[in-house]
């Protein structure tokens, strides 16, 4: 057995409203500030394996989907900080994300977020840029990949708080998969 919100027991409602807890604290610490403290990655990583491990019937099969949700949140988001689109926070986020997710609804959780995260980005865009601006740099970042969408720095203000759509395709990956299953859970 595994993390699955959808289970009814105490112990899975309790975890349910930590990794909740957790994910919306890191969403409005990025919001608010374009940062995601370390605290909160360590506690929402942590508390991941611990739940993982609870709710498992081996420890050792835990952590180790565990570790393979970190290590598939880690190798999806990492190019993107390599190439300046995002900060460590967000890499370090979903990777801890994936502690609770293991590696399958990480993928899920990811894909989720990139969907998210490009309606945000375009609203943003819209918000900073204008629709005239917005629409060349989009125009631009279609036919000469890099040019349209410049690295900015989080301290400008302007930088996308990409934790947000993060957070929330972490969560949905939680119940997504249960809900396409039919309200069911395979165990991992």
């Amino acid at each position: 057995m595994s993390f699955s919100p959808l289970a009814s027991s105490p112990v899975t409602l309790a975890a349910t409203l930590l990794f909740a807890a957790l994910l919306a604290l890191a969403a409005v610490s990025d919001w608010r500030t374009r940062r995601i403290p370390n605290r909160i990655v360590i506690a929402l990583a942590l508390s991941g394996v611990a739940c993982s491990i609870a709710t498992s019937p081996s420890a050792l099969g835990a952590v180790a989907r565990s570790g393979s949700g970190i290590a598939v949140g880690l190798a999806l988001w990492f190019p993107f900080y390599a190439l300046r689109w995002m900060g460590a926070g967000d890499v370090k986020l979903f990777a801890a994300a994936g502690a609770w997710l293991g590696p399958e609804r990480a993928l899920v959780g990811s894909l989720l977020a990139a969907l998210l995260g490009g309606l945000l980005g375009a609203l943003w865009m819209l918000r900073t840029h204008g629709a005239r601006d917005t629409a060349l740099r989009m125009a631009v970042g279609a036919t000469v990949p890099g040019l349209g969408f410049a690295p900015v720095d989080a301290r400008s203000g302007r930088a996308i708080p990409y934790g947000v759509s993060l957070a929330i395709g972490a969560f949905a990956a939680a119940w997504v998969p249960p809900l396409l299953q039919g309200g069911s859970h395979v165990a991992h």
